[in-house]
């Protein structure tokens, strides 16, 4: 399905490219995996091939892909719960999904929500871990340094917060 040198994204860790494919005997059990590099937070991971659809691996997004989150980062926010239960909740099967639009969704309401009230604990650390899984994806998307991608999506921000305060 995938080939070394692929860029792809594996849901709640991030986005990262395949290094190479190996053979691994794990409990007695030998199976094939992706050995991928998430550049941000220099991690490693091995997926199992054959787990792929399960866990959601999936081709990073194109220019167009790339197009499409920049507009929702420059929509209004969406209707969230008042209950913190709720919306982290909400929020939490947005970022589990692996779909970038809803994690960008996620990131984009934190944000803006964050500017009208403080957020709890708990959702600064979601948003940052939010904020995170997205820059990891535009990063490879745009073969651009992690400090230009978080420019871009807090530029994209600041200027729907002075759209709501106009």
């Amino acid at each position: 399905m995938f080939r070394i040198g692929d860029k792809v994204v594996y849901p709640m860790h991030g986005a990262g490219v395949i290094e190479s494919i190996e053979e691994k005997e794990i409990l007695g059990e030998i199976r094939s995996y992706y050995v991928m590099r998430i550049p941000i937070g220099d991690m490693k991971v091995m997926v199992p091939r054959d787990s792929v659809d399960e866990i959601g691996l999936r081709q990073v997004i194109d220019d167009s892909g790339f197009k499409k989150v920049m507009s929702i980062l420059n929509e209004s926010k969406s209707p969230m719960s008042s209950n913190w239960n709720r919306r982290y909740r909400a929020n939490m099967e947005k970022i589990k999904s692996g779909n970038i639009y809803e994690v960008t969704e996620v990131v984009r309401n934190l944000m803006l929500r964050d500017r009208e009230k403080s957020l709890s604990s708990g959702e600064k650390k979601m948003l940052d871990y939010a904020r995170q899984i997205l820059i990891s994806e535009l990063v490879l998307c745009r073969n651009q340094d992690e400090e230009v991608v978080a420019a871009l999506i807090d530029r994209a921000l600041e200027d729907e917060a002075a759209n709501v305060l106009s």
